[in-house]
C-alpha cells in the first residue's frame, strides 16, 4: 500500500527535510529575516512609503503559513498530489514552530 499524503508529509518533514534544513523554526527564522529585509526595501521604493518604520522580520510561524499559501495557489492553478503533500508538510512545520516558540517563551520569559 502506498503512503497517504499525511504519511509522506510526516516522513519528509521529520526525515529528509529536517536533515537538510534543520528545525523549521530555525529555518524560517532565517527566511523571515530575509523576507523582512526584502519587503522593507521594496516598500520604501513605493510612493508614500519612503518614511515608514522598518519592516520587522517575518515570524517563522507566519513564514510557514505563507509557504502554505503558495501551495494552495499552485493547487488551484494545477492540482497535483505534491502540492497537497507539501501543504500538509507546512501545516506540520507551522505546528512545530508554534511549539518551539512556546518552549522559548517559557524558557526566556
Amino acid at each position: 500500500m502506498s503512503e497517504t499524503i499525511l504519511q509522506e508529509a510526516q516522513r519528509l518533514v521529520h526525515g529528509d527535510r529536517q536533515g537538510d534544513y534543520g528545525h523549521p523554526y530555525d529555518d524560517y527564522t532565517r527566511t523571515g529575516r530575509m523576507w523582512g529585509a526584502i519587503l522593507d526595501g521594496w516598500l520604501r521604493q513605493q510612493p508614500g512609503f519612503a518614511h515608514i518604520p522598518p519592516v520587522p522580520d517575518v515570524d517563522p510561524c507566519v513564514g510557514t503559513l505563507l509557504m502554505a499559501a503558495v501551495k494552495i495557489s499552485r493547487q488551484v492553478n494545477r492540482p497535483k498530489r505534491d502540492n497537497m503533500t507539501d501543504l500538509a508538510g507546512y501545516a506540520e512545520c507551522t505546528q512545530m514552530c508554534v511549539e518551539r516558540a512556546a518552549e522559548l517563551e517559557a524558557r526566556d520569559g
